[in-house]
C-alpha cells in the first residue's frame, strides 16, 4: 500500500466564510511543523483581510443603504408578492457580496510571489491539466474551464449548440465529452497566449465536499467502468481480507474507504472528478473574468450567456429528472460516517478550494454529528 502523503496546498489559509470548525492537525515532521508555524501569522492576517474585505465591500457598494425595509405582513396577495420580491433582493445582495469576497480573496492570494502568475510558470503536468480542461468557443470568443460535477456536461452541451454540433440543448443521446469540442491544449503556444489574453474566461465552482460526495455516488454507484477500475482497487487496498481477491465488482465502496484512497493520492495526479478545482483550473495562472457557483447556477449561467453574446433564445438546460441532488442532510450523513481523524487529514488537500472560492469548512464535531 502506498505511503500516505500529507500535503498542504501551496498557501495554507482559513475559509473566508465562517469559522473553521474542524481543527485539522495532521502528523507532520518537525521541519514541517516549523514551516507551518512560520505561516501562521500570514494565515491569520489573511483571515482578517478577507473578513474585513467583506464588510468594506458592503459599505463601498452601499448595499445596506439600498435595501428597503420589508413591508408589514398582510393577508393580501400583493403583500405576499412584496415579501417574495424583497427576499429575492436579499438573496441577490448576499450572492454579490460573496462573489466580490471571492474575487478579492483570489486577487490577494494570487499576488503572492510563490503563486503562479501565468500558465507558462506552471509545471508541465500542471499546465497540461489546465489546458486540457479549458474549452474554446471561437465564434463568441470565450474560454470555459470545466470542472466535473459542477454542471460541466450541460455547459459542454451549450458549447456544442453554439458551434452547431447539436440542434438544441434538449437533444437526446449520450453526451460525448470529447467530440465536437475544441480544447486549449489543441492549439499552438502563440494561439493559446492570444486567447488567454483576449477571450472572455469563466469557470464554475461548488462546495468541495458536496462535489466530492456527488462524484462518489455517481461513479461508484452507477458507472461500471469506474467500479472496475477504481472501486475494485480501493476495496483491495482498504478492506481487510480482500487484498488478494481477484473477483471484486467494486460496486460497494464505502465513503470512508473512498476518503482513505484520496488521502494516498497525489492531488496533481488524481482523476478529474475528485481532483481539487484549484488544480483543474489554476485561477492564479489564468485570470478568469467570472467565477460562477453551482449554488447560483441558473442566474450565473444567464449572466455568462449574456456576456459572451449567446443567441437570446439559448437557455441553460434544466437538470435531468433522474438527477439526485446532494442535500445538506445527505452531506452531513456521509461526512459524519468518516472518522474525524481522516477528515482532518483530507481537508488540507482541498483547502484552496475552500479558501479561494469562499466556502466554510464543514462542521463534523462529535456533538454536531450526533444530531
Amino acid at each position: 500500500m502506498p505511503v500516505r502523503k500529507q500535503e498542504f496546498a501551496k498557501k495554507g489559509v482559513s475559509g473566508p466564510r465562517g469559522t473553521a470548525i474542524v481543527n485539522f492537525r495532521p502528523l507532520v515532521s518537525a521541519s514541517s511543523q516549523r514551516r507551518l508555524s512560520a505561516l501562521l501569522p500570514s494565515v491569520l492576517t489573511f483571515a482578517v483581510i478577507v473578513a474585513s474585505g467583506g464588510l468594506l465591500l458592503v459599505i463601498e457598494k452601499g448595499m445596506l443603504n439600498n435595501m428597503e425595509t420589508p413591508p408589514p405582513r398582510g393577508n393580501g396577495k400583493n403583500a405576499n408578492l412584496e415579501q417574495m420580491r424583497h427576499l429575492d433582493q436579499s438573496v441577490d445582495v448576499e450572492s454579490q457580496v460573496l462573489k466580490e469576497i471571492r474575487n478579492r480573496t483570489i486577487r490577494s492570494m494570487c499576488s503572492q510571489k510563490n503563486m503562479p502568475h501565468n500558465v507558462w510558470s506552471l509545471t508541465p503536468l500542471q499546465r497540461k491539466t489546465v489546458l486540457q480542461h479549458i474549452l474554446v468557443n471561437e465564434e463568441h470568443r470565450f474560454l470555459y474551464c470545466y470542472v466535473p460535477k459542477v454542471a460541466c456536461s450541460n455547459w459542454k452541451r451549450m458549447l456544442k449548440v453554439m458551434s452547431g454540433a447539436l440542434p438544441g440543448v434538449d437533444a437526446k443521446g449520450k453526451m460525448d465529452h470529447r467530440s465536437d469540442l475544441l480544447f486549449l491544449s489543441d492549439l499552438q503556444p502563440e494561439q493559446i497566449r492570444h486567447r488567454l489574453r483576449h477571450y472572455y474566461k469563466f469557470m464554475f465552482v461548488r462546495e468541495p465536499m458536496e462535489r466530492l460526495l456527488s462524484a462518489y455516488r455517481n461513479k461508484f454507484g452507477e458507472i461500471e467502468s469506474y467500479q472496475k477500475k477504481y472501486g475494485a482497487e480501493i476495496i483491495r487496498r482498504y478492506r481487510k481480507g480482500r487484498s488478494k481477491d481477484a473477483n471484486i465488482a467494486g460496486d460497494d465502496v464505502t465513503f470512508p474507504e473512498f476518503v482513505r484512497y484520496l488521502l494516498d493520492e497525489d492531488v496533481e495526479r488524481m482523476n478529474e472528478h475528485w481532483m481539487p478545482m484549484y488544480n483543474l483550473c489554476q485561477p492564479c495562472a489564468v485570470t478568469y473574468d467570472f467565477i460562477g457557483s453551482y449554488e447560483q447556477l441558473e442566474a450565473d449561467s444567464a449572466h455568462v450567456l449574456e456576456k459572451v453574446g449567446a443567441p437570446p433564445h439559448l437557455r441553460f438546460p434544466e437538470r435531468q429528472s433522474w438527477y439526485k441532488p446532494v442535500t445538506k442532510e445527505t452531506l452531513h450523513y456521509y461526512l459524519c460516517s468518516v472518522p474525524q481523524k481522516l477528515l482532518r487529514e483530507l481537508l488540507p488537500k482541498y483547502i484552496l478550494d475552500f479558501s479561494l472560492f469562499g466556502y466554510s469548512l464543514p462542521n463534523t464535531t462529535a456533538g454536531h454529528c450526533r444530531h
